[in-house]
């Protein structure tokens, strides 16, 4: 593997162009915007996602999927999951058979309620290795060099075994995992559960407060997980749990971020119009609630948030709510 097309030039798709440019001879980081890409292959950085990182010399910025996918070993792409079939019926004609396709994109698709590396496969067909790249990741530590621990997991061991040695770094480090339906699913689910944290610290819950939702979000994450065929071990990794406490921790986190200013009492239309960013766990939870309802799950802080996002239920209700639920063993 010489070449890496990345496809999607956010903010995660530029620090994964960046962590990775020592491991590639040439990267292509492809942007749906021309005029983004332009300024960015001028200026070295893209000042909309990431603006404090320079782009190492290896990498070029196009608007082209032609130029980006030209002659590629690999594709790496990290979009919104709104977008995905949309683009990968635009990147099928352009691919060489057999081109493994690595999915970075944390989300579940509306309407067939299907993981993005489904979306992908059902659009590709057959001869198309897949695998998926997750875990609990802020693109702009990555790019800046901070240490990170991800999973590399697809269906196929020895495809996520060789990402892991062709990603892995100083800086990155690659588990394995035979398990991309846990991987996604823990990578969707945490950022429902994020937004319930935001309205935690918003509202001035404290840390108990928040420790019990994180506890019992890695419950529904594992509960979801399993029945839609994943491992309840793939939820206490970096996939699972790692992932839900980085995203219902930190600052950086766009949906924590969503559930902070809801509980502050502002809408949500125009939380979302104030950044460029995509807080994924605002689309996933109806798709989430919709699956566990398929598969006969419950899960009741993705419930509450549903609510919250699309019903007009206060965020201090919502936390009424689950407090009040009928008592039950800590295993249910």
């Amino acid at each position: 593997m010489t070449k890496l097309a990345i496809i999607g030039g956010g903010g995660w798709g530029t620090a994964l162009a960046c962590v990775l440019a020592s491991r590639f001879d040439e990267i292509s980081l492809w942007m749906h915007e021309a005029d983004l890409a332009t300024t960015v292959q001028q200026s070295r950085i893209n000042r909309v996602f990431l603006p404090d990182i320079q782009l190492p010399r290896n990498v070029g910025a196009t608007s082209s999927l032609e130029t980006a996918l030209r002659a590629t070993d690999l594709v790496l792409s990290v979009m919104p999951s709104h977008v995905v079939r949309a683009v990968y019926t635009r990147l099928k004609p352009l691919l060489r058979p057999g081109t493994p396709v690595v999915s970075a994109t944390k989300g579940l698709e509306a309407g067939t309620l299907e993981r993005v590396s489904q979306v992908i496969g059902s659009v590709l067909g057959p001869g198309f290795p897949i695998a998926v790249l997750t875990g609990p990741t802020f693109a702009i530590e990555v790019a800046a060099g901070k240490p990170t621990a991800v999973v590399a997991a697809s269906a196929d061991l020895d495809l996520a075994q060789t990402l892991q040695q062709r990603f892995s770094g100083p800086t990155f480090r690659v588990y394995a995992s035979s398990d991309p339906i846990g991987a996604e699913i823990g990578g969707s689910l945490k950022n429902v559960i994020a937004i319930g944290a935001g309205i935690c610290d918003g509202l001035g819950l404290g840390h108990n407060a928040l420790a019990a939702l994180i506890t019992r979000g890695l419950a529904e994450l594992t509960r979801l997980a399993v029945a839609a065929g994943g491992r309840a071990e793939t939820m206490a990794g970096l996939a699972g749990l790692g992932d839900l406490v980085l995203t219902c921790t930190g600052d950086l986190s766009r949906n924590r971020q969503v559930g902070m200013k809801l509980a502050q009492g502002l809408q949500l239309g125009e939380i979302l119009a104030a950044t460029p960013m995509v807080a994924e766990g605002v689309k996933t939870t109806s798709v989430a609630i919709e699956l566990a309802r398929r598969l006969g799950v419950e899960l009741p802080i993705a419930g509450q948030m549903h609510a919250v996002l699309n019903e007009g239920r206060a965020p201090a209700e919502a936390i009424r709510e689950l407090m009040g639920r009928t008592l039950k063993s800590e295993g249910v």
